[in-house]
């Protein structure tokens, strides 16, 4: 049996946009790559304001890009208490969505101590002091360029 178009052979035009990018496709690659760090640095920028006004402390942005493929930026947080935590993390969700359009992944809850909003090429980590004390993210990730500070 034989079926329509199985022995035609692609074209050359198909077959190498498949396979063998064109020089004028390689720019736009970057170009794309470039804009999502841009937008990636703004989005954990906000991230890290928006933590400052709900008084989070030891505020961290970590540049990760050079590190791992799991995300480009960490953007790591305390709260004295469950109450700051939710606010935090309700802050920080409901401002990113209204503003830049995205919404996260949520892991963890404000009474667990441990909420991680996930963006994919930013990961916000939100802690109690205790949970921040004991997992010691900021020593796992030293290696990691520090972007903002904020004690």
């Amino acid at each position: 049996m034989v079926l329509p178009n199985s022995n035609r052979r692609r074209s050359s035009s198909s077959s190498r946009s498949l396979t063998d990018p064109s020089p004028t496709e390689a720019p736009r690659r970057h170009t794309l790559v470039d804009e999502q760090a841009i937008g990636a640095a703004s989005l954990a920028r906000r991230a890290v304001e928006i933590a400052e006004d709900k008084q989070a402390s030891e505020i961290v942005m970590l540049d990760l890009r050079e590190l791992n493929t799991v995300a480009d930026y960490f953007v790591i947080c305390s709260g004295e208490s469950d109450r700051q935590l939710r606010a935090i993390v309700e802050g920080v969700e409901e401002t990113i969505e209204q503003n830049l359009d995205r919404s996260p992944r949520i892991e963890g809850t404000p009474d667990s101590g441990w909420v991680v909003l996930d963006y994919g090429d930013v990961v916000v980590h939100i802690f109690s002091v205790a949970l921040r004390d004991y997992y010691r993210l900021d020593r796992l990730w030293s290696k990691a360029t520090p972007v903002v500070v904020v004690q």
